[in-house]
């Protein structure tokens, strides 16, 4: 079944730029209302003025996920102007690459609280009101890095692999709800998060409107994951067949990238 997105309430969060930006857009032209959170209010001003051009509502509301009372209130706020939530996408995220023998617990704790933390303050807050309307649509953005981690990745893998998890669970204890949860698995994305990151021609940064498209294909058909691009799926099949020989393919063709100089 092909669900129709016209006049549905969208929360993203992290929507200042990359994939965040590119998903409000994405959800405006579907006919949604757009509740836009992030940090830097006047890239929030800006994305939520072309959303306005379009011929679309959005809200602007500067949020730092890491801190629930911003949470609640970017939850409150979008409630008080417009009475539902029917469309959350956990997207804000931090990149931090530090090698395994160099990490201290603080390396972890970053990303963990923006990556995670930051997820599960919006969907606590979410939750209660989705399930009272039995709808609602919750898309966590994670990382094809959640699926087979990276060298040098360690804190960005950890604080992923923790929302995939989460997200796997409450697909299945959310089941027959009414309350949709789909993991988006991307590969490397164009945006400012891995900007100084150079990556081999092999697994090329793709741009992010391209992962927003899946995201509300997702959205409109029901899907539990998503990975893209399509390519990296091959890798996710072998590590499942055959975990070293996917290391080797890593090392052979240095999917962690390196940094530009």
């Amino acid at each position: 079944m092909i669900r129709q997105l016209q006049g549905q309430v969208a929360i993203i969060t992290g929507a200042s730029s990359g994939i965040g930006r590119a998903t409000a857009l994405a959800l405006a032209r579907e006919g949604c209302r757009v509740a836009l959170a992030a940090r830097r209010q006047s890239l929030l001003e800006d994305l939520a003025h072309k959303i306005r051009e379009l011929g679309q509502e959005a809200l602007v509301i500067p949020t730092d996920v890491t801190k629930r009372e911003e949470v609640q209130k970017l939850i409150s706020q979008t409630l008080a102007s417009w009475g539902q939530v029917d469309i959350l996408v956990a997207n804000a995220g931090a990149y931090i690459r530090k090698p395994i023998a160099q990490l201290t617990v603080a390396d972890l704790e970053r990303p963990m609280a923006v990556n995670f933390y930051g997820a599960v303050h919006a969907i606590l807050e979410t939750l209660p009101h989705m399930l009272r309307r039995h709808h609602g649509h919750i898309v966590l953005v994670t990382s094809f890095d959640a699926r087979k981690g990276l060298p040098l990745d360690a804190p960005y893998v950890a604080a992923k692999c923790a929302l995939s998890g989460l997200g796997d669970v409450m697909r299945q204890e959310l089941h027959g709800t009414g309350v949709d949860v789909t993991i988006v698995f991307p590969g490397r994305v164009d945006t400012p998060l891995i900007d100084t990151l150079e990556v081999p021609r092999i697994s090329a940064k793709i741009p992010p409107e391209k992962v927003a498209q899946s995201i509300v294909r997702a959205i409109r058909r029901g899907k539990a994951e998503v990975i893209v691009p399509a390519f990296i799926r091959s890798l996710d099949w072998l590590r499942i067949l055959c975990p070293r020989l996917s290391d080797w393919v890593v090392r052979l063709f240095h999917l962690e990238g390196w940094e530009a100089k």
